[in-house]
C-alpha cells in the first residue's frame, strides 16, 4: 500500500504537527506529510517542518478581500501536492462551505472538549466553570458546521479537585498528542473512514456517535 500524502494546516506552535511527524518518523503512520500551510509567516511550526524537511506554505489571509478568495488561494495551493487527507492542527480560521466541500471525507480536526459539549474557544475554564467530572479532546471529520463534524476518537479525562485550566490545558495536551496520531494512522491505513451517510467507521464497522473512545486514565 502506497503511503498517503498529507497537508497539515496550522497557525501557530505546530505540537500536534509534531506528534505527527514523530509518528510518521517511527512507522507508526503510513503516510508522509507533504506540506505544511499556515496563515502566519511567524507560526513556529513552521520551524517544525523546516527542521523535518517538509516544505511550508505561507498564505497570508490579511492579503485577501475575503474569506473565500483565501480558501480558493488555499486549495489550489495544497492540491498541487494531491493530498489523500487533510490535518487541521490548530489552524485558527472558520473555513468556507467550499473549502469543506472540496476535501469532504478527507480533512480531520483536533478540538479541546469532548464534543459536542464545548464548542469554540476557552474549553477548559468552561468544563471546569460547569462542574464536569470529565474534560478532554476530540477528532473529528470536518464538516461546514464548526466543531460539529462526526466523532472519530475521544480521550476523556477526569478533572481532578486540583485542576485549573492551565493544569488541565496540559494534560488535554498530552491526549492530544495520543489520539492525534492514532487517527492520522487509521485513516493511512484505510481502516478510518467516514461513509456517504456521514457515520464514521472503523476497520467496516460504524462507531457510536461519540466516536472511539481511547482511555488513558
Amino acid at each position: 500500500m502506497t503511503d498517503k500524502s498529507i497537508v497539515v494546516l496550522i497557525s501557530g506552535s505546530g505540537s500536534n504537527l509534531q506528534a505527527i511527524i514523530d509518528a510518521i518518523a517511527s512507522g507508526q503512520v503510513a503516510g508522509r506529510i507533504a506540506a505544511v500551510l499556515s496563515n502566519k509567516a511567524e507560526a513556529f511550526g513552521l520551524e517544525r517542518a523546516k527542521t523535518a524537511g517538509i516544505p511550508q506554505i505561507i498564505i497570508n489571509h490579511k492579503d485577501y478581500d475575503s474569506r473565500e478568495d483565501f480558501d480558493l488561494a488555499m486549495i489550489e495551493a495544497i492540491d498541487t501536492y494531491a493530498p489523500d487527507l487533510i490535518v487541521l492542527a490548530g489552524f485558527m480560521r472558520i473555513l468556507t462551505a467550499e473549502f469543506v466541500r472540496h476535501y469532504q471525507g478527507r480533512m480531520l480536526n483536533i478540538h479541546p472538549s469532548l464534543l459536542p459539549k464545548y464548542k469554540g474557544l476557552h474549553t477548559h475554564q468552561r468544563a471546569l466553570d460547569a462542574g464536569d467530572a470529565q474534560h478532554g479532546c476530540t477528532v473529528h471529520f470536518v464538516t461546514e458546521e464548526l466543531d460539529g463534524g462526526p466523532l472519530a476518537i475521544q480521550a476523556p479525562l477526569n478533572i481532578h479537585a486540583t485542576d485549573n485550566a492551565d493544569s488541565l490545558q496540559l494534560r488535554v495536551h498530552r491526549a492530544e498528542h495520543d489520539i492525534y496520531p492514532l487517527a492520522v494512522e487509521w485513516f493511512c491505513a484505510d481502516r478510518l473512514s467516514l461513509s456517504v451517510s456521514g457515520a464514521v467507521q472503523l476497520d467496516g464497522t460504524t462507531l457510536p456517535p461519540e466516536g472511539y473512545q481511547f482511555i488513558q486514565e
